[in-house]
């Protein structure tokens, strides 16, 4: 589960492992990350492991060293496979955000995220409108456009929502923004469940009412080359007590 939009998809419910290697990875580092395995904790044994998942030695091995590669576990001779803090973690990684969207994450990490989107969303807003092309300004306009029509389905809505965010980082040119999707599309989920748990029987005036009017700026700067502009934009969208200021 590492494509773009599969975290959002997860706004649905808990998407089934598409195969045994998968299905250990998800259910142990959902685990880890949910607190269930403690941090400085070991797993157990591989013979125990097997048993509870169903799967060979290989599968497991294979699985454990794609945890490893995260940086949720580290694998030592004779003291075995014991899990590490967070600070050890990949959060770039798409599928550690999904675990932490699912576990609910806390303020405190929410405040650090917010510092991290902010300051690339905002820089790829005002690059994109020094680079943007064509077809990025196209596609905006038809995810703008998607983000009304859908604005009653908070998993679609959320994926329109995305690609705008996503085709701003892909308009900007620079390579290390446009790899930062999986921060863009974790704070777009996060930003999409806070509106639904705001409330729970969905505004009568649907999720785009929220977004729509920044939406309509950002895409405009951007087409219009006004780099403050869309930075300012982006910003409102990310921030929106920020358009009060």
């Amino acid at each position: 589960m590492s494509e773009p939009g599969s975290l959002i998809r997860t706004l649905s419910g808990r998407q089934a492992a598409r195969n045994f290697h998968s299905y250990v990875i998800n259910e142990v580092g959902r685990a880890i990350v949910a607190g269930e395995m403690p941090v400085g904790s070991s797993l157990p044994g591989d013979a125990e492991m097997m048993d509870r998942f169903g799967v060979s030695r290989t599968v497991l091995r294979e699985a454990l060293k794609t945890l490893e590669a995260k940086g949720l576990v580290e694998a030592r001779a004779k003291v075995g496979t014991r899990v590490l803090p967070q600070s050890r973690w990949n959060l770039f990684d798409r599928q550690v955000l999904a675990w932490k969207l699912e576990s609910g994450p806390t303020e405190g990490f929410l405040a650090a995220f917010d510092v991290i989107r902010e300051g690339l969303e905002v820089q790829a807003a005002r690059l994109a409108a020094r680079h943007r092309e064509a077809e990025h300004i196209r596609l905006m306009h038809y995810w703008k456009n998607q983000i009304s029509v859908l604005s009653h389905q908070p998993e679609p809505f959320a994926l329109a929502l995305f690609e705008i965010h996503r085709l701003v980082a892909e308009a900007s040119g620079n390579p290390f923004l446009r790899a930062a999707s999986s921060v863009i599309e974790f704070g777009v989920a996060v930003a999409v469940l806070a509106r639904l748990d705001a409330d729970r029987n969905a505004p009568a005036e649907g999720l785009a009412a929220t977004v729509m009017a920044d939406c309509e700026a950002l895409v405009g700067a951007v087409e219009r080359g006004e780099a403050d502009l869309a930075a300012d934009a982006m910003l409102r969208l990310l921030r929106p007590e920020a358009g009060a200021a």
